[in-house]
């Protein structure tokens, strides 16, 4: 094999990243060079999101970029794979010429099949296997980090939320088994990594296809009897799910971190039922506040959208209100991206400077809370996560911090390991973040 590196680019969220892993993993067992790096490949392999106007735009001009490097002589040939892939393939080889072979998310599997095809002087390939499919179990190449890492524990949507499309694009909600994913875990924190977070479109829908009931909690009692395995932190809980034998589970245990990503995107009835979305406003409120009160010390992330179809002025003053009140700790604030094929695309909304500016009015609200749930950590002392040193501070993550969206803790001291845990006493904080010292 005269040139046998291959450059792997992944874009979008963890699950996708989870994917790309996979990727790389198969085509390193087949006896490629796999790399980050794009200069020299043979073939690069662009894994991509697609399923809002940002994600699309962010892949578009990735594609264009490296079919400019391409065009340039610093790699041979390029393969999108992905949401992008998947969405649009009836039209991107016509519209976007410097694809060489695209994959859907139906056919990760066969990117070995994919390379081969154009290191041998093929046709393109297009390759687009079943997404309802029940999901291949693979390897993967670790690239977060060596102390933590993403668990995806199911594939796919049936929420059919107005506003979303992914279950046309990645298909019907589909658990692996569970003693797949226990003997995953165990293999990772055999490798060192500490921390697992639990990912899927809607995590507490876990095993209802499977084993015809809900099985999130009893995944979550096996994963924690890996005896290596210090932390578990639990993404994409949907709020009209979650039961109590879930909030005592997360309560009792203390490898289950107190910080819960629960997205609800709006607060107001009209809009939730608007967008399809499952449970009303009254049952989001009390969720929170049967989490504050059964859960010491519990973080709450979500997710909201502004200028969804349905929110007028009224609607999003609740919204204001509702994030004052609860001072959710953490959120993600967007505005609305109305996407082709989804009913709400059809619906009367705001227009786009009008759900911008209010995303960026809640942006304001939600930094004020955060500044206040930081300020009140002050003097109290925590396990972090090291990931790193910035020059001046090390830094890391408490049960509060999940990678890639929140911050970090700021930690001053000496000998201090990286990917190992200390113990480390808020102080004060420094430019909007936590700053502590080990003890």
């Amino acid at each position: 094999m005269k040139n046998n590196k291959i450059g792997m680019v992944s874009l979008g969220c963890a699950k996708n990243l989870v994917n790309s892993e996979q990727m790389m993993y198969l085509l390193s067992e087949a006896g490629f060079e796999v790399t980050g790096e794009t200069d020299g490949a043979n073939v690069v392999v662009l894994n991509t999101c697609g399923f809002i106007e940002s994600a699309k735009m962010e892949a578009i001009e990735t594609i264009i970029e490296l079919g400019e490097a391409k065009k340039a002589g610093r790699f041979n040939k390029l393969i999108v794979a992905g949401c992008l892939a998947q969405r649009y393939k009836d039209e991107i080889f016509a519209e976007m010429p410097e694809i060489d072979g695209l994959i859907g998310v139906g056919s990760f599997g066969e990117i070995v099949t994919a390379v081969r095809a154009l290191l041998d002087g093929g046709e393109k390939p297009a390759l687009f296997g079943d997404i309802n499919a029940p999901l291949e179990e693979t390897g993967r190449l670790l690239t977060s980090s060596p102390a933590w890492t993403y668990l995806k524990i199911a594939e796919g949507c049936d929420n059919r939320c107005a506003f979303c499309a992914i279950p046309d694009i990645r298909g019907r909600f589909r658990s692996r088994p569970m003693e797949n994913i226990v003997r995953e875990a165990a293999e990772l924190t055999a490798r060192g990594v500490r921390e697992l977070i639990i990912v899927a479109q809607d995590s507490t829908r876990y095993g209802l296809d499977l084993y015809d009931k809900r099985s999130l909690t009893e995944l979550l009692k096996r994963l924690c009897d890996i005896e290596d395995l210090k932390w578990l932190r639990l993404h994409y809980l949907y709020p009209h799910e979650m039961d109590d034998e879930l909030i005592d589970l997360i309560a009792e245990n203390d490898k289950i971190l107190k910080y819960l990503d629960i997205p609800i995107q709006h607060i107001s009835d009209g809009v939730l039922a608007k967008m399809r979305r499952r449970g009303t406003s009254g049952e989001i409120r009390d969720l929170i506040s049967r989490l504050r009160s059964r859960i010491p010390g519990v973080v709450i992330r979500t997710s909201v959208i502004t200028g969804l179809p349905g929110e007028g002025e009224r609607e999003f003053e609740e919204l204001c209100d509702f994030l004052r009140e609860a001072k959710i700790e953490r959120a993600g604030v967007f505005p609305y991206s109305p996407e082709e094929g989804t009913p709400a695309a059809e619906m009367v909304r705001a227009d786009e400077e009008t759900a911008m500016r209010r995303a960026e009015l809640l942006a304001d609200i939600q930094a004020r809370v955060l500044d206040e749930f930081n300020e009140s950590r002050i003097g109290q002392t925590m396990p972090v996560l090291i990931e790193g040193h910035n020059g001046v501070h090390y830094y890391g993550r408490s049960y509060a911090e999940s990678p890639d969206v929140d911050g970090y803790v700021l930690v001053s001291g000496d000998n201090i390991r990286i990917n190992e845990f200390v113990q480390v006493r808020i102080i004060r904080t420094q430019d909007g973040e936590p700053l502590g010292e080990v003890i």
